[in-house]
């Protein structure tokens, strides 16, 4: 007959909670597994499932019960940590997106918009279509398999424990989120470029011809020109996108180790 005490199944539930919340964490807040498309159940357990083959190789205090007051601290820590790496990694993917943002207006899609259920608003074409080849970019350079490779080395970089995170990981992050801009603005720079030099001359155009209709003729060139020069930067876009998602990976490892610093 198999006894199992109180103290046991305590140990046990730790041992599989505080990794599941880390997990599970990153799960929601990570770029493609993270989307709202996708069920909660399947989030959940696939969460579970990495969870079973994590926690094994775990060192935890058996001493620590998962409804304690060190307990709650440490789940709480938990989901902090996971949250601040799979948005560190999130933030790659919002400047792809920002600068499709920037793309559509200066060909003037601004309105041109479809409503996009991840982020629960509308969101420019030129947008959604660079989200998708980057989401697509991120599958095929196994960026997922990475990113879950990073998640199991944090537990050593930031082992579970009653440590308090460190402050300057949050300032980390968020110089990270900084970059943002200059990321988004060094994709669209191509096409900022070829629409400004089309934009001026047609502002000679009109200067010598002021007789032309502009607007008539403004937009259906603007559209032509931003469209042939995406095409033809879309070939340079997974280089640029292979650095974006490896300095994303790194900064995951980054923040965990900042939140381990005493």
């Amino acid at each position: 007959m198999i006894n199992v005490t109180s103290m046991q199944l305590e140990a046990w539930l730790a041992a599989f909670m505080f990794p599941l919340a880390r997990i599970l964490a990153l799960v929601a807040s990570a770029p493609v597994i993270g989307n709202r498309q996708i069920p909660v159940r399947v989030k959940v357990g696939f969460a579970m499932l990495v969870t079973f083959l994590i926690a094994p190789n775990l060192n935890i205090q058996a001493d620590i019960e998962a409804s304690s007051g060190p307990g709650l601290f440490i789940l709480v820590q938990q989901i902090l940590v996971g949250l601040a790496m799979g948005f560190s990694m999130r933030l790659v993917f919002t400047a792809v997106e920002t600068a499709g943002d920037i793309i559509g207006m200066q060909m003037g899609l601004g309105f041109a918009s479809f409503y996009d259920p991840v982020n629960a608003t509308t969101t420019p074409v030129i947008a959604q279509f660079l989200g998708i080849i980057t989401a697509l970019a991120f599958l095929s350079m196994n960026g997922h398999l990475y990113m879950l490779a990073i998640l199991a080395q944090s537990f050593e970089v930031f082992p579970i424990g009653t440590q308090v995170p460190s402050a300057s990981a949050m300032h980390t992050l968020t110089l990270w989120g900084g970059s943002i801009f200059a990321h988004a603005l060094q994709l669209a720079l191509p096409l900022i470029g070829a629409l400004l030099i089309t934009n001026l001359a047609l502002g000679i155009l009109t200067r010598s011809a002021p007789q032309l209709n502009i607007f008539a003729i403004g937009f259906p060139i603007t559209l032509v020109v931003g469209f042939a020069t995406l095409m033809l930067t879309l070939p340079y876009l997974a280089t640029l996108l292979e650095i974006f998602m490896q300095s994303g990976q790194d900064m995951m490892l980054k923040v965990a180790r900042e939140l381990a610093k005493p």
